[in-house]
């Protein structure tokens, strides 16, 4: 048994855990938030069979197309003396970085 993790966009989620669940996988929703741009993501558990954990890497790809957006710049973390202006800048947002590890042992209760 393995269990994926996945961590995707917010847009993306809803279109992912439509197609994962009409797909009988289920699912374990966390809201989560990145580092860079303080973005929400989600972060997905879903507990699979061996053989199953391409099948679940396909449907994620199919639905977290990375693409490019304008977003404004964040702010500096460390304090300034002068007046920050934020200016957008093109980043990078969806896709998902996805985990697979092994599950030693499942107990449904």
């Amino acid at each position: 048994m393995k269990l994926v993790i996945a961590i995707v966009h917010d847009e993306d989620a809803g279109g992912l855990i439509e197609e994962l669940t009409n797909n009988k996988y289920r699912i374990t929703k966390l809201a989560t938030t990145g580092g860079f741009l303080r973005a929400g993501n989600t972060t997905l558990l879903v507990g699979t069979e061996d053989e199953e954990v391409d099948k679940v890497i396909g449907i994620i790809k199919n639905n977290c197309e990375s693409r490019r957006e304008l977003a404004t710049s964040p702010a500096p973390v460390s304090g300034t003396t002068g007046v920050f202006i934020p200016y957008p800048i093109e980043v990078t947002v969806g896709g998902a970085t996805v985990f697979v590890v092994d599950v030693e042992k499942y107990v449904k209760l």
